[in-house]
Order: structure tokens, then sequence, then C-alpha cells
């Protein structure tokens, strides 16, 4: 049996490997997809982008691996069967099981290690990523310069060149818009040639020109259209220095990432789970009876009756009686104090409940990323064991059959994934159902297929159900012939 189980897992551990990072590679894509036009154009090095990627692959290894686990268990069996290895060793007496055996223990500690990975490196992984991509949207982009057109990538700045060298970076025909000046004040700029760079720590804007005119025109906030100016003057050669912000790749504090679920392993998340809960319950409670007691009868009683000693209690006034021997005026007062107390009742529930909300939201979503954790491992051994038996009944191997029923049953299992996590964030399942719920669909479905490969059953066979159509043809034929044969006589005898 070890040779057995060598050539099983030699069988396994190739495809499983290859099938991860296709796999990685196909959902790195969708990301640069995704994310492409925030990564172009603002002269961001090659290492931060490497760098982003390799924490973006952290992040996506949880998706990954049920659908590598699925593809490589089809394709392991598919190729065994394909090439008559599965009969072979069926034939020699060993059971299916028996031959999963090396290939469960493998998938049972791929499994278990998914789970420190999606519990401690997904999480950091996850917080690096938002802080690289929120420094790449903050960085701006970087200074390019295209003839006839103007680049508007600085604030309160305009700049046109109707030509640019591209050997000698050599800017003809410029023209700049400078509207930086607090007090109003507009210059425009326009000069022969000249060269406009980035310093070298991308804080400064270098200009230097050549053979220009410059225009100002100075207003006063206090009288503009009265006592507006237009200042002129002419240079040779005019060199500045405009400081600039956003051009330089600044790194932000990662700390500062750290408030999602998706941060967070699972000892912070029973942390917030409990903390989130009791804010909710309180925050729900504390709504109706300080509204009550507070806004709309600050006056009752029964609140103080405990707290003053009275020799009797004084019977309650009856507020509704009085209305109709009060005069307009004092009605008045009346409905508007009503009006007001009810006011600020309401702002105050609204406030409470809307807080309540919040708190209930984020509590949902760190119960589901707890249960996503926790069930990351079970979904992996599911995967494997519908796999395993689809491979051995679809007997094909490669790249073709394997990659449409992965993909099929993956398709299912995400809608079914998705919709549970939906329910789950809206507050309409427990965050268990919404999580466990897809396993709970395909493991019934597992137990099946299983059942059917170790019984070497023609599931999935092509040519099985051809033969099986041939039969029910051959079958109503026959059928049809006989009710023939039946009318004919009846029409002779009559």
């Amino acid at each position: 049996m070890k040779t057995v189980h060598k050539l099983i897992l030699k069988a396994y551990l190739g495809p499983m490997i290859l099938t991860f990072f296709i796999v990685m590679f196909v959902l790195l894509l969708q990301f640069m997809w995704r994310y492409i036009d925030e990564l172009v154009g603002k002269g961001i090095g090659l290492d931060v982008i490497f760098e982003l990627m390799w924490y973006v692959s952290a992040t996506m290894i949880p998706m990954a691996l049920p659908l590598a686990t699925l593809l490589a268990a089809i394709m392991t069996l598919g190729n065994l069967g394909e090439h008559y290895e599965l009969l072979a060793l069926k034939s020699a007496g060993i059971s299916l099981p028996r031959i999963l055996q090396p290939l469960i223990i493998v998938v049972f500690f791929i499994a278990v290690a998914s789970f420190f990975v999606a519990n401690n490196l997904v999480p950091y992984a996850t917080q690096k990523m938002f802080a690289l991509l929120y420094d790449v949207r903050q960085q701006k982009q970087s200074i390019e310069f295209k003839d006839g057109i103007f680049f508007n990538g600085i604030e309160n700045m305009s700049i046109r060149v109707g030509k640019q060298d591209p050997h000698t970076k050599l800017l003809t025909d410029v023209l700049i818009y400078d509207t930086r000046d607090q007090s109003g004040n507009m210059t425009t700029t326009v000069a022969d040639s000249g060269y406009i760079t980035l310093s070298d720590d991308k804080r400064f804007l270098l200009v230097t020109l050549y053979n220009g005119e410059t225009y100002e025109n100075s207003r006063s906030y206090a009288d503009w259209f009265t006592n507006s100016a237009l200042r002129h003057h002419m240079f040779d050669v005019q060199k500045g220095v405009i400081p600039l912000t956003g051009f330089d790749f600044e790194r932000s504090d990662m700390s500062l990432f750290n408030n999602n679920s998706q941060t967070k392993n699972i000892h912070d998340l029973e942390i917030g789970i409990d903390s989130l809960r009791r804010l909710s319950e309180e925050t729900a409670s504390a709504s109706y009876d300080p509204m009550m007691q507070s806004f709309l009868f600050p006056h009752d009683l029964s609140i103080v009756v405990d707290s003053l000693p009275k020799p009797q209690p004084k019977p309650q006034l009856d507020v509704q009686a009085q209305i109709p021997a009060l005069d307009v005026r004092q009605k008045k007062e009346l409905y508007e104090s009503a009006i007001r107390s009810a006011k600020s009742a309401r702002n105050s529930y609204t406030f409470d409940e809307s807080t309540s909300k919040d708190a209930l939201s984020q509590l949902y979503r760190y119960q589901i990323s707890w249960h996503n954790k926790m069930s990351l491992p079970a979904s992996i051994m599911i995967f494997f064991l519908i796999g395993a038996p689809l491979g051995a009944i679809i007997r094909k191997g490669g790249l073709g059959t394997p990659i449409v029923v992965s993909v099929a049953f993956f398709v299912i299992y995400y809608i079914i994934s998705m919709t549970g996590e939906k329910m789950a964030r809206e507050g309409s399942w427990s965050s268990f159902q919404g999580v466990w719920f897809s396993s709970f669909v395909l493991l019934p479905i597992s137990i099946y297929l299983t059942y059917k490969a170790t019984n070497d059953s023609n599931l999935l066979n092509a040519e099985w159900y051809y033969m099986q159509y041939k039969k029910l043809k051959a079958k109503l034929q026959n059928i049809l012939k006989r009710n023939k044969h039946d009318h004919g006589k009846t029409a002779n005898t009559q």
C-alpha cells in the first residue's frame, strides 16, 4: 500500500500546486482589472506594485484554496480513471475510500493550515492592502504634458504646452494659468519655451521659462469691480519653485485601517462581538424609558413618589380635564410646549435608533467574519469529497472537463454563500445560518457522490446515458409497432 499511496500523492500534489497558482493568477487579474485606473499614470515604482500584489494574493487564499482543491481532486482521479489505473486498483481489491486515504490526510492538514492562514496571515495582509490602496489613491498622477492639451493635475494651476521634445523635454509655446493667490489674483504666463519638471523628492515643481510675458490681474475683495488692475511685465528668463503635495508616495500608518472586521483575527473578533452586542443592547433599551420620563412626562408623580415622604398620596392632576378651562393663549402655549417635547423625544430616539442600527450592522459583519474563518476548513474538505468522487465517475483528466465541472460547482457554492451572507448582514438569518448554509447544501452532495463512486456508478458516463437512450427508443418503437399491428387486426376483423 505504501507504493500505491506514493503514486496517489504524487498524482495529486502536482495538480494541486498547479491549479492553486492558476486560480490565484485569475483572481489577481480580476483585481488588476478593477484597480488598473488607480495604478497607472502615477509614477508608482514596481516595488510598490509587487508589494501590493503580494498582499492581495495573501487575501485571496481563502477563496483560491477550495476551488484549487476541487479542481485538483477532479483532475487527479480523472487522470487515474482515464488511464485505467483506478480500475486496476479496484480490481486488486482496494476500495475507493482506501485509495483516497492518503489524499484525505493531506487535505485535512491543508484545511487545518488554511484556518491559521485565514486567522493570522489574511488579517495582516488585508490591513496592509487597505493601507497601500489608500496611499495609491492619494498619490497624484505624474506630470505628463500632451501637445495642445491643458494639464490640470496641480491644484489651482492649468498648464498648456504647444509641443514637447521627447528627447530634451523642452517645452514650446507654454501657457500657464495660476490662481493660487488667496486674495483672488490670477497670473497668466506666456513663454516661447522652457522646462517644467519635478524635483527629485517630488515636493517641488521646478519651472524655467524663456522669452515670455506675465499678466497679473489684481483685485480687491471690497470693490473688485471698480479697482481691478492689470499688471504686465516681460522677461528673458524666469525661474520659479512651486511647492507641491501628493506627488511623493507617502506611507500611512497601518493602525488606521484596523477597524474593519476583515483585519481582525478570531480573538479580536470575539472581543469586538462582545462589545458590539453590549452596545446594541444598551442603545436599544436606553431609548424608551428616558424618552417617556425626560421628554413626554417629566412631571409624572409616580416617578418621584417614593423619594418624597408624604402622609397621604395626592391624586394626580387630570390634564385633559383642565384644558377646556384654559384661554386661547394658554392653550397655544400648552400645545407648543407639547410639540417641542415630542420633537425632542423623536430626535433623541432617532439618534439612539441610528446608533443601535450601526452597532447591529457592525456586529453582524464581525459574526460573519468569525464564522467565515471557522467554515473555511470545512469547505475545503467538502470540496475535496465532491471533486474526488466526480473525478472517479467522469474518468477524464486534463484541464477540459474538470475545469467546467469545478467552475460550475464553485459558482453554485459562491452564489449560495453570497446569498446567505447577505441575509445574515440584513439580520434575516443568524450569522451561523448564513455562513454555513452553503456547506450544509454541498455536504449531502459530497456524501451522495462518494457513495456513487464507491459503487462504480454511471452517474456522469455519457456512453451509459446514450445506451439507455437507445434502449428506451427501441422499446418505444416496439410499442408503436405492436399498437399498429393490433389496430390492423381490429380493422380486418370488423
